[in-house]
C-alpha cells in the first residue's frame, strides 16, 4: 500500500449507503405508503453515486483506512461497482412487486444494509471487520427470504438463518483460533506471524474461518440453504440472495488466500482447490434433475461459485487469479441476475414445461433468456465466456491443469440442463403461463442482456483496467 489515510471519505461508497439507508428507514416512518418509493428512489442514486466515487477511486493510488482495517484497491473499487451496480438491477427488481408494499421501505433499506456487508467483506484487511461484515451482509438477508411471511418464505427464512448461524459461530471461533495463533487480526500481521504458529493450530483457524465466508458464497459443503432459500423466498429476493452477498465473500476469500493463508504454509490452494471442484460438480449433477426454474438457477449459481473459486484457489501462486475473479464476479453477476429477471417478469411460469412457447409470445423476453443461460454456460460472446477463460489460464498457471480439466468437463455437461429451459422457451405451444405486467422485470433482463453481452466484446479493454 502507498499511502495510509483515516479519511472517512476514502469509504465514501459506503458512506453513501449507510447514510442512505439511515434516512431510508427515517423517511419510512413518515411517508404515506404510496410515496415509499422515494426510499427506493434515494436507495438508487445513492448506488449510483457510489459507482461514480468508486471510479474515481479506481484511478488514485491504492491506500489503506482506520488503521489498515480497510483497503481501497483494485479489489474493493472493482467489488463496490460490481455490488452497487447490480443493486441498481435489484433495486429495479422490487420495485413492481414491493410498490405501496406495508413494508416497501423497510425493503429498500434492508437491501442497502446487506449490500453494505458485502462491500465490507470486500475491503477489509481485519478479521474483525470481516466478522462484522458478515453479520451485516447476513441479518438483513435472512429478514429479506422471510419478507413474504407466507409457509415457503418461513421456511427459506428458517433453514437460511439457522445455517447462517452454525456456520456463523464457527467462523467467530476460527478468527479466535487465528487471533491465538498469530496474536492479531490484521492480515499484514497475520501474514507475517502465521508462518511461525503451529501448523494445526493455523489449519484449525483456516477451516472455521472458512465455514462462515463459504456459507456467503454458497460454495459446497456449505450450500444446502441455497435451493431453499432460493425457491422460498420472493423472485427478487432470490436474484439478490444468489448474486451481491457472494461478490463479497469471493473477494475476502482472495484477500484471505493472497495475504493471509497461502504464506502461512498451510494447504490453501489444495483445500479451496477441492471445494470449487466439488462445488461446480456436485452443482450440475443436482442441477440435472430440478424441473422448478427457481431451483435449477440455485444449483446452477452453486456450480458458478466452483468455477469462481477457481482463481481463489490460484491466489499468491498466479498473477492472473485478481483480474480473473473480478472479471468473472462482474460477469456472473450481471449474466445470473439477468436470468432471475426473466423469471420475475413471468410470474405464473414456475416450471420448465411452462415457458414454451415464450419464443412466439414474447421474443425478446426469450432472447434474453437465452443470452443469459448461453452465457452462463461460457458461450462466446458473452461475458462469462471470458470470464471461465481467464480462470481457466489463471488455474494453468497456477499449476492446478487438473481443475481447469474438470471445469472445463462440468461446462460441457451444464449444457444439458441449460438445453432442458432453452429448447422449451424456442418452442411453439400455447403460453398460457406467460402473461407479465412487471415492466421494470423486463427491463433488468433486457439490459442484463445486452450488458453480458457488451462486458463480453469489450473484454479486451476492461481486463488491462483490472491487471491483467
Amino acid at each position: 500500500m502507498s499511502t495510509m489515510n483515516e479519511n472517512p471519505l476514502d469509504i465514501l461508497p459506503e458512506v453513501l449507503l449507510t447514510a442512505s439507508a439511515v434516512l431510508g428507514l427515517l423517511l419510512g416512518s413518515w411517508l404515506p405508503r404510496h410515496r415509499q418509493w422515494l426510499v427506493g428512489l434515494l436507495a438508487a442514486v445513492a448506488a449510483g453515486a457510489g459507482i461514480v466515487a468508486s471510479a474515481l477511486a479506481a484511478v488514485r493510488p491504492d491506500l489503506t483506512a482506520f488503521g489498515g482495517a480497510f483497503t481501497v484497491d483494485p479489489v474493493s473499487n472493482t467489488s463496490r461497482i460490481v455490488v452497487l451496480g447490480t443493486l441498481l438491477l435489484v433495486l429495479a427488481l422490487f420495485a413492481s412487486p414491493f410498490r405501496a408494499h406495508p413494508r416497501e421501505s423497510e425493503t429498500h433499506v434492508l437491501l442497502q444494509l446487506s449490500a453494505l456487508g458485502a462491500l465490507m467483506m470486500a475491503g477489509t484487511q481485519d478479521l474483525l471487520l470481516l466478522a462484522a461484515g458478515y453479520l451485516l451482509a447476513s441479518i438483513p438477508a435472512y429478514t429479506l427470504a422471510g419478507f413474504r411471511k407466507d409457509g415457503p418464505g418461513t421456511e427459506a427464512a428458517l433453514k437460511y438463518y439457522v445455517t447462517g448461524a452454525l456456520l456463523g459461530v464457527l467462523m467467530l471461533a476460527g478468527i479466535t483460533v487465528l487471533y491465538a495463533a498469530g496474536r492479531g487480526t490484521g492480515y499484514p500481521a497475520l501474514a507475517s506471524s502465521l508462518s511461525r504458529a503451529p501448523d494445526g493450530l493455523v489449519s484449525a483457524g483456516a477451516v472455521g474461518l472458512l465455514a462462515g465466508v463459504l456459507f456467503k458464497a454458497g460454495a459446497v459443503p456449505a450450500h444446502f440453504w441455497v435451493p431453499d432459500a432460493v425457491q422460498g423466498s420472493s423472485r427478487p429476493v432470490a436474484a439478490f440472495l444468489t448474486t451481491i452477498p457472494k461478490i463479497g465473500a469471493l473477494a475476502a476469500l482472495l484477500r484471505l488466500g493472497e495475504g493471509v493463508l497461502a504464506p502461512s504454509g498451510m494447504p490453501w490452494a489444495v483445500g479451496v482447490a477441492a471445494v470449487a471442484a466439488a462445488s461446480m460438480t456436485l452443482g450440475n449433477l443436482a442441477a440435472f434433475f430440478q424441473d422448478d426454474v427457481k431451483r435449477l438457477l440455485a444449483y446452477s449459481t452453486i456450480s458458478q461459485v466452483g468455477y469462481l473459486l477457481m482463481p481463489v484457489a490460484v491466489a499468491g501462486r498466479s498473477a492472473l487469479a485478481t483480474p480473473a475473479l473480478l472479471f468473472y464476479a462482474a460477469a456472473y453477476a450481471v449474466t445470473n441476475l439477468g436470468a432471475f429477471a426473466v423469471v420475475c417478469a413471468l410470474p405464473r411460469a414456475t416450471r420448465l414445461a411452462d415457458y414454451r412457447g415464450l419464443a412466439h409470445r414474447r421474443p425478446l423476453l426469450a432472447a434474453s433468456l437465452v443470452v443469459c443461460l448461453l452465457g452462463l454456460v461460457g458461450t462466446p460472446p458473452t461475458a462469462v465466456f471470458v470470464g471461465k477463460l481467464e480462470a481457466f489460464t489463471a488455474a494453468f498457471d497456477g499449476g492446478y491443469t487438473w481443475l481447469a480439466v474438470l471445469a472445463a468437463a462440468n461446462t460441457v455437461a451444464s449444457l444439458f440442463y441449460y438445453l432442458r429451459w432453452i429448447v422449451p422457451a424456442v418452442s411453439r405451444g400455447d403460453g398460457a403461463a406467460l402473461a407479465t405486467g412487471d415492466r421494470s422485470a423486463r427491463g433488468v433482463a433486457y439490459a442484463s442482456a445486452l450488458f453480458s453481452l457488451g462486458l463480453g466484446l469489450a473484454a479486451g479493454a476492461v481486463l488491462p483496467a483490472l491487471g491483467a
